[in-house]
């Protein structure tokens, strides 16, 4: 797992009650169950495509009994991954990312389009 402690604890503070599990698993939104395995990242590069690959599903999930309970939930999971990852991804930008790099399909796109900066062209070449 990445050694470095301070750019672990940035990530948790960009998910509000997030939390690293006995497995190594990172727990962004624990009711949601969005979470990823933190235990093998080696490098800032790999969490920030597991936060694209496991995260952007996000955008579509309807967890919740009532419409704003899930919108705040998105909101949520929108505003930890831009704020983790410097940018401002908008709903229709997770839509494109998750159906390019979505459950990790694609993880050499996913290290073209984090060190591209975040260049969407690159999702549909």
């Amino acid at each position: 797992m990445i050694n470095d402690f301070e750019k672990i604890k940035n990530l948790m503070r960009c998910f509000p009650r997030s939390y690293i599990n006995q497995e190594g698993e990172f727990i962004a939104h624990e009711y949601a169950n969005e979470y990823f395995i933190l235990r093998n990242c080696e490098t800032e590069l790999d969490i920030k495509c597991k936060v694209l690959e496991w995260f952007s599903r996000s955008y579509k999930q309807r967890i919740y009994k009532t419409p704003i309970k899930n919108l705040n939930y998105q909101e949520f999971m929108r505003n930890g991954i831009n704020n983790y990852l410097g940018t401002n991804f908008t709903k229709d930008d997770l839509c494109m990312i998750y159906s390019y790099l979505g459950n990790a399909c694609n993880h050499e796109k996913t290290i073209q389009f984090v060190n591209s900066g975040y260049d969407m062209q690159i999702l549909k070449r």
